[in-house]
């Protein structure tokens, strides 16, 4: 039986061995932070930003964010909205505070889409995606987060999962070319009803379609859990295409511990099947914000 010290050794050594997420060492030496090697073999934990919107401005919680001993942070496309002058300022800060972005959103095309063009390829979302490519680079960022974009009501049975897989496809050989991986995230119909792609059993199914290993799933467990549940047994199935894990408790968005999901036994599992990608936070704290931060990343490091 695993106690809950050994628990806590299970985690903090799964955590601790080589973590190689695609793009990363490209972005911590962009980032200028010292030994990148060295900062491989932590545990990898990030804070998305957007949730921290209503406790003040992005520097203001990037500063919280390293207070509470982040590396990481995760952007929804903040950045379209700066000047020459905030991309050379935050960038500089974020070196100064040993920060890098280890994903983002941003494009908003859906790989989904069956009308896109080019044979149900995907054109939109590939063209989109291809433009896109730049901006990740000069942000140092491993991972893109992509959306299936809308249900089509009335579609025949299959044709947008093929529309998604044929559209993968392609953007995988960017993806490639780019040296960053795509994670498709599904999102519960709870929190958009119109949105496709609402489970990752569906995204796992997806994702071994297309057969590359640059595109990969963001497991949402806040997202999962509202829509469909039994969370641990399908992490148990398919880890090997869990290519970034995001955490907020249910109901509420709140911190872990504050609603329904047993967190304790979600990172036990992880430990055991040595999941060694990112662990992003993507709540609304209750408490004091860098407080909160630390603990819950120290409960998710030891249990």
């Amino acid at each position: 039986m695993l106690t809950r010290r050994g628990f806590g050794r299970l985690m903090s050594a799964a955590l601790a061995a080589r973590v190689i997420v695609p793009g990363r060492l490209m972005g911590l030496a962009q980032a200028g932070v010292g030994d990148a090697g060295a900062e491989e073999a932590g545990p990898q934990f990030s804070v998305m930003m957007w949730a921290l919107n209503k406790q003040g401005s992005f520097e203001e919680n990037l500063e919280r964010v390293a207070q509470a001993g982040y590396r990481h942070v995760e952007l929804v496309g903040e950045f379209m909205r700066w000047s020459e002058a905030d991309w050379t300022r935050i960038l500089a800060r974020m070196q100064a505070l040993k920060i890098t972005v280890d994903a983002t959103s941003g494009i908003k095309a859906g790989f989904a889409d069956p009308t896109a063009g080019e044979a149900a390829g995907g054109g939109a979302f590939v063209a989109e995606l291809k433009g896109f490519i730049p901006t990740v680079q000069r942000l140092g960022c491993g991972q893109i987060i992509l959306l299936s974009g809308k249900r089509f009501e009335g579609a025949a049975p299959g044709v947008q999962k093929a529309a998604s897989i044929e559209a993968l496809k392609r953007a995988a050989d960017i993806l490639s070319a780019a040296g960053v991986t795509g994670v498709i995230e599904p999102i519960d119909r709870l929190e958009n009803p119109s949105i496709y792609l609402d489970g990752v059993t569906e995204a796992f199914e997806i994702v071994r379609a297309v057969g590359s290993p640059k595109v990969k799933v963001l497991y949402d467990l806040y997202h999962e859990q509202r829509g469909m549940g039994n969370l641990i047994e399908k992490l148990e199935k398919n880890i090997d295409q869990v290519g970034l894990i995001h955490v907020a408790d249910v109901p509420g968005r709140h911190e872990p511990g504050t609603g329904e999901i047993n967190f304790r036994n979600v990172y036990r599992k992880l430990a055991e099947l040595h999941y060694r990608g990112v662990i992003a936070m993507e709540f609304y704290p209750t408490g004091d914000v860098v407080e909160t931060l630390r603990k819950v990343r120290e409960e998710a490091m030891h249990g």
